[in-house]
């Protein structure tokens, strides 16, 4: 199977993203973008989470409808979700209705709190896990990492849910702290440069 394919545009893409115009613009503007600003990574850590035995698909199609859900996924905001929050949200049809995925959104909360309160943001704290080098071969995507690993446990000690290896790895190329786009997708060199200029918080 090729790991690219060439859109209407003739632009060369990853293979993944073809066939849904939603899917595109998110390879495009967003996947392995370096992301720094702690809200975002708390939405993007959230939605892995809900992706768990899901397609990325369903979750990016309800994307809108969780953020309205969850106040723009405002930790500060969540943590002091009730019960009677977790029983809007599990009435609310347009989001994945999952009793242990909502209040894992919950106590994640609380704990990106902790983490700010400890490391000053939740940006400055993940990013420092970040690899010194590419820990696979070009277009050889693993599901997990050594470093996705490192985080995974450094966040389940801290009492976060939902957080094994496999999502944290989805999340560290979502938020650019990894460049997965294949070599012949047009995207690799623009995430490249995009992460050479970027400042790490």
């Amino acid at each position: 199977m090729s790991r690219v394919f060439t859109g209407p545009d003739g632009q060369d893409r990853c293979f993944w993203c073809e066939g849904w115009a939603p899917y595109i613009s998110y390879h495009d503007d967003e996947w392995g973008y370096p992301v720094s600003d702690d809200i975002r990574l708390f939405e993007k850590l959230c939605l892995e989470g809900f992706q768990a035995g899901l397609s990325w698909r369903t979750i990016l199609a309800k994307r809108e409808n969780f953020r309205a859900a969850f106040d723009g996924f405002d930790f500060n905001t969540v943590a002091r979700y009730t019960e009677a929050e977790v029983l809007r949200l599990l009435g609310d049809a347009g989001i994945v209705r999952h009793r242990g995925k909502i209040e894992a959104v919950i106590n994640n909360a609380a704990r990106a709190q902790d983490v700010v309160a400890r490391e000053g943001s939740l940006a400055k704290w993940i990013w420092s896990f970040a690899p010194d080098h590419s820990e696979h071969a070009p277009g050889d995507v693993p599901p997990k990492t050594p470093a996705s690993e490192a985080l995974s446990k450094a966040l389940r000690k801290d009492g976060w849910k939902f957080v094994g290896p496999t999502t944290v790895y989805a999340f560290m190329q979502a938020m650019g702290m990894v460049n997965d786009h294949m070599p012949g997708c047009g995207h690799h060199a623009r995430a490249e440069a995009a992460r050479a200029v970027f400042i790490r918080p």
